[in-house]
């Protein structure tokens, strides 16, 4: 499901990649990768960066009530719902839902029923409480 693998092109010199098949299926089955606590009610399972300089790509897994407290997007922050529903200032999202929040955006994000998303970070988010 998540791999990470040395590809062999002819016309191109082999690159090193990271690479999820189905990414939908594995909102299906959450437990077939590892997750380290973030949050109070929130896993994280990184797929590259450290959240804390440069870019970062991770899967959150939101449980049940659980809430990302306020932060500001020193970068663009691209979100993709995979499943559950999340909440913000702006609304609820979905399943299948990308959202993108421009540098300098603020926003603090609930799930009422649970939810997991890919969020990919430009630069590391500043939380502010």
């Amino acid at each position: 499901m998540l791999s990470a693998e040395l590809v062999s092109d002819p016309d191109h010199a082999p690159f090193e990649h990271f690479e999820i098949q189905d990414l939908f299926h594995l909102a299906k089955n959450p437990d077939s990768i590892d997750w380290e606590s973030f949050r109070d009610g929130v896993e994280i399972h990184r797929l590259y960066g450290d959240g804390i300089s440069g870019p970062t790509a991770a899967l959150l897994r939101f449980r049940q009530e659980a809430k990302v407290p306020l932060h500001v997007h020193e970068g663009y922050e691209h979100l993709l719902i995979l499943a559950g529903t999340q909440r913000d200032a702006n609304g609820i999202l979905k399943p299948g839902t990308l959202r993108i929040h421009p540098p300098g955006t603020q926003h603090s994000a609930t799930s009422e029923a649970g939810c997991i998303v890919l969020a990919i970070y430009e630069k590391p988010v500043r939380f502010v409480e």
